[in-house]
C-alpha cells in the first residue's frame, strides 16, 4: 500500500498541477510542471557536490547533461562514466536514477558522446476501484543521447544533442475508462562552451570559462492513445561561467555559477465561477484567463512565450530563475573537496539545499561522491542519500588542450 501511494504521487506530479489557481491567485504560489522531470535530476555526483551545477565546470565525461559542446576540450582522449542516485530514500528503497555516458575525441576538433539515463520507481502493485490487485509492474522512463561536439577556435566550442526519451508509468492500465500507453518523445539540446588561460592580476595562472546549453526542446509528450492530452517536457536554458585559480603547483580552487530557466509555458491564473468551477470559452475546450497567456502552444512558441507570460509580469518572470553555485579544490589533481548551494524561489517550488562532495583521481580511475542537505523545511527526495560516481578516462589528448581537472 505504501508504494502504491508513492507511485500515485509521483506520477501526479508527472502528469498534473497539484495546485489550485485560487490558491495561486491568494499566494502566488505557481510553479511550472512538466512531463519526464527525470530529464532535469543532476546525475553525476561530482556536479550534485556542486550545488547541482556545471555548464562552465571543466569537461569531464558526464558533460552530456551540463554542456555536451565541453567534450571537445576533455584532456583525455576518451571515457566513460557509471553514476548511481537514490531516489526518495527517506520513504522506499528501490527507486534510483542510473546514468552510463561514453565520449571519444576523434581528434583535437571534434568529439561524439552517447549516454543513457534510466529512472526506475520500484514495483508497484496495482489496484481496480474495488482494491483488486491487477498485478506488479515496474514502473520506468529512460532517455538513450547521442552529441556531436565541435571547435570553432582555439577557445570557443559547440555541440549538438539528440534525444529519445520513454516514460512507461502505468502499463496500460485504464484510467476513467480511457486506456493508457507508455509516452514517447524526441529532443534536441544545443550547447556552446569557451575557456582560456588567462593571468589573475599578472600574479597568478588562471582559467575562465562559460557556457550555454538549451536542453529538452522537443515533442510534447501523451500517455493516452488519443494524444489529445500532451504535455511539455522540461525545455531548459542554462548558462554560467566558471574560474579557475592556480594557487601554486599543487593546488587549484574554482568558481562556477549555473543559472536556469525552464523554457516552458506558466500556468495562468483562470477564472471561476461562484461554484469554484473553471469558466469555459464557448464553443472551445480553453478557459477564460484572467491573467497571464494561454499554456496550450505549440513546443517553439512555447519556449518563447515562457520569457514573458508569467501571471504577475515581470517580477513573476524573476522568480522563475533559479541559481546553482559551486566552489572546487583540487590538491594535485588527486584530491577534491566541494560545495554548493542550490535557490529556487519560495514560489516556484522553493527547493533550496547545500551540497558537499570529495573527488578522487587516481591513473585511469575517478570516484566522486556528494551529500545533499535541505536548507528549509520541505523535504527533498535527495535528502540523507549518497550519490556517487565511477569514471575511468584513457589516453592524453593533443598538445595545447584545457590543464584544469577533468573531473
Amino acid at each position: 500500500m505504501r508504494l502504491r501511494i508513492v507511485f500515485i504521487a509521483v506520477l501526479m506530479a508527472f502528469l498534473v498541477n497539484a495546485f489550485a489557481q485560487t490558491q495561486q491567485q491568494l499566494e502566488g504560489f505557481n510553479p511550472i510542471t512538466t512531463a519526464v522531470p527525470f530529464l532535469s535530476i543532476g546525475p553525476d555526483a561530482r556536479a550534485g557536490g556542486l550545488g547541482d551545477g556545471g555548464v562552465a565546470s571543466s569537461p569531464d565525461a558526464n558533460s552530456m547533461h551540463w554542456n555536451p559542446a565541453k567534450y571537445v576540450f576533455a584532456v583525455d582522449k576518451q571515457g566513460f562514466a557509471i553514476n548511481y542516485t537514490p531516489w526518495l530514500r527517506n520513504l522506499v528503497n528501490d527507486i534510483n536514477l542510473a546514468y552510463l555516458t561514453y565520449y571519444n575525441k576523434i581528434d583535437r576538433m571534434n568529439a561524439i558522446a552517447f549516454s543513457l539515463r534510466y529512472f526506475t520507481m520500484g514495483y508497484i502493485t496495482f489496484t481496480d476501484e474495488n482494491g483488486n490487485s491487477l498485478g506488479d509492474y515496474k514502473p520506468n522512463e529512460f532517455a538513450i543521447d547521442a552529441t556531436y561536439s565541435r571547435r570553432l577556435s582555439d577557445y570557443l566550442s559547440i555541440a549538438i544533442t539528440g534525444r529519445f526519451i520513454y516514460s512507461n508509468l502505468t502499463a496500460g492500465q485504464y484510467v476513467q475508462g480511457v486506456e493508457t500507453t507508455a509516452g514517447r518523445s524526441v529532443a534536441t539540446d544545443i550547447a556552446m562552451y569557451w575557456e582560456k588561460d588567462v593571468e589573475w592580476f599578472n600574479t597568478m595562472d588562471a582559467q575562465f570559462a562559460w557556457g550555454w546549453n538549451i536542453s529538452n526542446i522537443g515533442v510534447k509528450i501523451s500517455y493516452n492513445r488519443s494524444n489529445i492530452e500532451r504535455d511539455f517536457i522540461p525545455a531548459n536554458f542554462r548558462i554560467g561561467p566558471r574560474l579557475t585559480l592556480g594557487l601554486d603547483d599543487y593546488n587549484k580552487i574554482s568558481f562556477q555559477l549555473d543559472i536556469n530557466k525552464l523554457l516552458v509555458p506558466t500556468t495562468p491564473w483562470y477564472e471561476y465561477d461562484s461554484s469554484g468551477n473553471k469558466i469555459p470559452i464557448p464553443g472551445t475546450d480553453e478557459f477564460e484567463i484572467a491573467a497571464g497567456m494561454n499554456p496550450d502552444v505549440p513546443v517553439i512558441r512555447g519556449a518563447l512565450q515562457s520569457w514573458y507570460d508569467a501571471p504577475q509580469g515581470f517580477q513573476e518572470e524573476l522568480r522563475e530563475y533559479s541559481i546553482a553555485f559551486g566552489t572546487e579544490y583540487w590538491y594535485n589533481d588527486i584530491f577534491a573537496v566541494r560545495a554548493g548551494y542550490f535557490y529556487e524561489n519560495r514560489y516556484k517550488g522553493n527547493r533550496q539545499y547545500a551540497t558537499l562532495g570529495v573527488g578522487l583521481r587516481y591513473n585511469v580511475f575517478g570516484l566522486d561522491f556528494s551529500y545533499l542537505i535541505p536548507t528549509t523545511g520541505i523535504e527533498n527526495p535527495l535528502q540523507n542519500t549518497l550519490r556517487f560516481s565511477l569514471i575511468f578516462n584513457f589516453g592524453k589528448a593533443s598538445t595545447g588542450e584545457a590543464k584544469a581537472p577533468t573531473g
